[in-house]
């Protein structure tokens, strides 16, 4: 199935759908990935700090239409997203489908140690791997997923510095209709609209991933650079690395 998806994906094709996409909305984007490919479309979610932006754009053309939410469960997220997500979730009147590794936390452990510790990209390459990742592709390629969505945006990282807003990911067609957003965007958007904040929000945390390598912003660090020790910016679930 990938092979197949990966011959389709030519690009004058992504070229293409960047021209037809640019100046559109999010919400126009969203809608445009679900038209495009129907069952073949879905979004990732983290229950992060500003995952409630894109779920919520998402619930409102879901009043017309359904499309397929995947969060990624690490099983070491921090008890504030768990409660975070599950107030989302009816929040938003979500139906959202669990991605998890096939090894628990206690087994990876076991057999690998606490991969986190070691201050390793090596290791943290190997925990992403075997727990977001891996999970991901096997969530995509068994549901039939040929292009997925996430709230990914420019400002974030220097990979994501040069993201457009459809490409290939791992042989597959990532979207990001959030990608030319602002703090202000995502913060005016939020009030706008309602949405609950993280728990975690107001501790000071401007992004959240796993409970052991995720801080409060400081006075010299700040957002993706809170993350992972300080020794990458990226999971790999955004890169082709």
């Amino acid at each position: 199935m990938i092979e197949n998806i990966h011959k389709n994906i030519q690009p004058e094709l992504i070229k293409k759908y960047n021209e037809e996409i640019i100046d559109m909305k999010p919400q126009e984007m969203l809608s445009w990935g679900y038209e495009k490919f129907d069952n073949k479309f879905a979004i990732t979610t983290s229950f992060g700090i500003q995952s409630s932006v894109l779920l919520n754009m998402v619930s409102k053309l879901c009043l017309q239409r359904k499309i397929k939410i995947y969060w990624i469960d690490t099983g070491y997220l921090p008890p504030e997203t768990y409660q975070y997500a599950e107030k989302l979730i009816e929040y938003l009147s979500l139906e959202v489908e669990v991605l998890q590794s096939e090894l628990s936390p206690a087994r990876m452990e076991a057999l690998y140690g606490k991969l986190w510790e070691t201050n390793k990209v090596s290791d943290l390459d190997k925990y992403h791997e075997l727990r977001k990742i891996k999970p991901l592709e096997n969530g995509l390629e068994k549901n039939n997923i040929y292009c997925w969505a996430s709230g990914v945006r420019a400002g974030q990282t220097k990979n994501r510095n040069k993201m457009r807003f459809l490409d290939i990911i791992r042989k597959r067609l990532s979207l990001r209709p959030l990608l030319n957003w602002t703090n202000k965007d995502i913060f005016y958007y939020m009030k706008e609209n309602n949405l609950p904040t993280h728990p975690l929000f107001s501790k000071g945390y401007s992004t959240v991933g796993d409970w052991h390598s995720s801080t409060p912003d400081g006075i010299q660090t700040k957002g993706r650079d809170t993350r992972f020790g300080g020794i990458k910016q990226e999971c790999g679930i955004h890169t082709n690395n």
